[in-house]
């Protein structure tokens, strides 16, 4: 059984940190593109970040332009976790915080674009700035 957890959200003042965590069970990440995704009240969802290994041990990595410098996407394969720590959080960046495996696809400013690719995803983890 292929499971995804979203963990680590919550509620803080603009100017914030926060460090989302995603846990997989009965899956490996290694080796696969990982996703971050939001999803803001009446908006569509958003491609963040996302991480891929290549065949050696360097990661590729992406960052929406909306939070480039501001979050940085990182991997535990021994944890099989992936994290992303948000810093300087802005009032805008308030929304569902999703993670996803895309078992297909690297990482890179293409494929995170297209939530439609990603085949597995956690129920989400809420995050709120205040302004």
């Amino acid at each position: 059984e292929v499971q995804l957890v979203e963990s680590g959200g919550g509620l803080v003042q603009t100017g914030g940190s926060l460090r989302l965590s995603c846990t997989a069970s009965g899956f490996t990440f290694d080796g696969y593109n990982i996703g971050w995704f939001r999803q803001a009240p009446g908006k569509e969802r958003e491609g963040v970040s996302c991480i891929s290994r290549s065949d050696g041990l360097t990661y590729s990595t992406y960052y929406g332009d909306s939070v480039k410098g501001r979050l940085t996407i990182s991997s535990d394969n021994a944890k099989n976790a992936v994290y992303l720590q948000m810093d300087s959080l802005k009032p805008e960046d308030t929304g569902v915080y999703y993670c996803a495996v895309d078992r297909w696809r690297p990482c890179n400013s293409a494929s995170a674009k297209y939530p439609e690719n990603y085949n597995f995803w956690g129920p989400g983890t809420q995050v709120t700035v205040s302004s």
